[in-house]
C-alpha cells in the first residue's frame, strides 16, 4: 500500500476541536426569523439608497453646497457608500447567524485529488449551498438580488457623468456681433491695441456681462463648460504674410486673426507662439499649426487645422465675431473626421 493510500485510509477520531456551541438562531425559530427579516431589511434599504443616488444626481445642482462641501458629491457618496455598506453588513450577518455552522476536519496531502475526492468536493459545495439557506430563504435571496441589481443604476448614471461625446458638437457661446475681450481683464480690443507679432488670450464678452441683479449671466459649472470651448487666441501679423484659405479672405482685420485655443489633437490649451514663423505650438504633444495658412497642421499628431473664428469690427471700432465657429471644437477622434466632413459639406 502506498503512502497516499495509507493517508486516505487514516481517520481522526478527535481532531482537537472544542465542543460545538450552538448559536441562538440555531435553537430559537423566532430569533432565526427575526434575523432573516433584519437582513432582508438591510438589502431593501440598500436598494432604496441606490435609487436615492440616481435621484440626487438628477435633482441636486452641481453648484449647490452643504457645510461648505458640494451637496451633490456629499449626497452621491452617502447614498452609494451606504448601499455598499448595508449589502456587505447584511451578507456578513447572514453568514454569522443563518448559514451552516459546524466544524469540518480534512486530511491534506500534496498529490492531485482522485475522482472520488473531486466528486466529494462537489457534493460538499452543494451541501454548503444548501446550508447557506439561499434556496429556502426567498426573502433574503430576493432582497439581495434586488439590492445588487439596484447598484447597476448608479453605475449607469456615473457613466453618463463622463459627459457628452466630444464629437458632433459645433456650438459655442460665440455669436455674430459679440465682442472679443481680454480673458483676464475683460477689456474689449481694438485693432490698434495689437502690435505685429503679438498674441493675446481672449474670450467672448458674454463671460463678463452682468444681469439686472449684478450677477454674471453665465456662472458656475455652465461658465466652466462654456469657457472650455470658447477660449481663443488673437494674433497679429503682416497682412502680406497671410495665405487665407478659400472663403476666408475676409476673416481677419488688418492682419489680425482669431483661432480656437483648443488643440485639435486631444484638446490641450495652446498658446506657444513663434512670431517669425507664425507657428503655434501645443505644449502637450508638440502639434504645430501655421496660423498664417488657415491654422493647418505642419507638425505633430493633430489631425485637423486649428478652428478659426471670423472677425470684424463694430460701430465703435472693437473686434467682434462675425459668427460662431464653423468647425467642430473638439479632439480629433475618428468619428470627428466623419462629422467634420458633413459639416463642411453643409457649409458649402
Amino acid at each position: 500500500m502506498s503512502d497516499i493510500d495509507k493517508i486516505e485510509n487514516e481517520s481522526v477520531a478527535d481532531p482537537g476541536l472544542p465542543e460545538h456551541q450552538y448559536r441562538p438562531t440555531d435553537v430559537d425559530p423566532k430569533l432565526e426569523k427575526r434575523a432573516e427579516r433584519q437582513i432582508a431589511a438591510m438589502f431593501g434599504l440598500a436598494a432604496l439608497l441606490a435609487v436615492g443616488f440616481c435621484v440626487a444626481y438628477v435633482t441636486i445642482d452641481a453648484d449647490q453646497t452643504f457645510l461648505n462641501w458640494s451637496a451633490q458629491n456629499f449626497a452621491l457618496g452617502a447614498t452609494l457608500g451606504g448601499a455598499l455598506l448595508l449589502i456587505g453588513s447584511g451578507i456578513i450577518r447572514w453568514a454569522k447567524q443563518l448559514m451552516g455552522d459546524h466544524e469540518i476536519a480534512e486530511l491534506r496531502h500534496p498529490s492531485a485529488s482522485s475522482q472520488e475526492d473531486r466528486e466529494k468536493a462537489l457534493a460538499d459545495l452543494n451541501a454548503g449551498l444548501d446550508e447557506s439557506g439561499i434556496a429556502r430563504r426567498p426573502l433574503i435571496r430576493n432582497s439581495l438580488i434586488g439590492a445588487v441589481g439596484a447598484l447597476g443604476l448608479p453605475a449607469i448614471f456615473m457613466l453618463r457623468d463622463l459627459g457628452p461625446l466630444p464629437y458632433g458638437h459645433t456650438k459655442t457661446v460665440w455669436r455674430k456681433g459679440m465682442r472679443v475681450v481680454n480673458d483676464v481683464s475683460g477689456t474689449p480690443m481694438k485693432p490698434a491695441d495689437l502690435e505685429v507679432g503679438q498674441l493675446v488670450n481672449a474670450e467672448p464678452e458674454v463671460f463678463f456681462e452682468l444681469d439686472e441683479h449684478g450677477h454674471h449671466v453665465i456662472h458656475g459649472t455652465e461658465l466652466l463648460q462654456a469657457k472650455s470651448k470658447a477660449a481663443v487666441i488673437v494674433v497679429r501679423m503682416r497682412p502680406e504674410a497671410i495665405r487665407a484659405p478659400k472663403g476666408r479672405e475676409n476673416w481677419g482685420i488688418d492682419g489680425i486673426l482669431c483661432y480656437s485655443k483648443i488643440c485639435t489633437h486631444v484638446g490641450c490649451p495652446i498658446s506657444l507662439w513663434e512670431q517669425q514663423t507664425h507657428h503655434l505650438l501645443c505644449p502637450c504633444h508638440q502639434s504645430t499649426f501655421d496660423l498664417s495658412d488657415g491654422g493647418k497642421v505642419v507638425f505633430g499628431p493633430a489631425y485637423r487645422p486649428l478652428p478659426q473664428l471670423p472677425l470684424g469690427v463694430d460701430a465703435d471700432g472693437y473686434l467682434i465675431a462675425l459668427s460662431d465657429f464653423q468647425e467642430i471644437i473638439a479632439p480629433s477622434y475618428p468619428e470627428l473626421a466623419r462629422d467634420q466632413k458633413k459639416l463642411d459639406k453643409r457649409n458649402g
